[in-house]
């Protein structure tokens, strides 16, 4: 990663910070409704070059990584759910998967409201 930081003024930081705010409530919102993980992984993409070289990138890289690995955490979860044998398995890899993200999205959060990058 280029350790080079791009200064924004004041106004742009101001409004990228609150759209990686409003990504960490769908986010968070996801545990009751799925397609907001959707949404706010597209406006990740969507909004990536815009915040990159800023500090707020790495909360992008952040916020993608956990959308990612949960996805893959809860894809996995499934595929064992199939099995009969598997369902402990799969909620266990579930919950599992649940207090990952929740960690994930309250860290993020937090070093957000702090003003601090990620270390990814």
């Amino acid at each position: 990663m280029n350790d080079v930081i791009v200064e924004l003024n004041e106004e742009k930081n101001k409004s990228l910070k609150s759209l990686t705010q409003i990504i960490y409530v769908l986010y968070a919102l996801h545990f009751f409704y799925f397609i907001t993980a959707i949404v706010a992984v597209i406006v990740n993409y969507v909004k990536k070059d815009e915040v990159a070289g800023t500090w707020l990138e790495s909360h992008f890289r952040w916020q993608i990584r956990t959308f990612w690995y949960g996805l893959l955490w809860a894809g996995l979860g499934g595929v064992f759910f199939v099995t009969l044998i598997g369902i402990p398995l799969a909620l266990a890899i579930w919950f599992a998967n649940f207090c990952w993200m929740l960690y994930r999205v309250i860290k993020g959060w937090l070093n957000l409201n702090d003003n601090k990058p990620m270390s990814v």
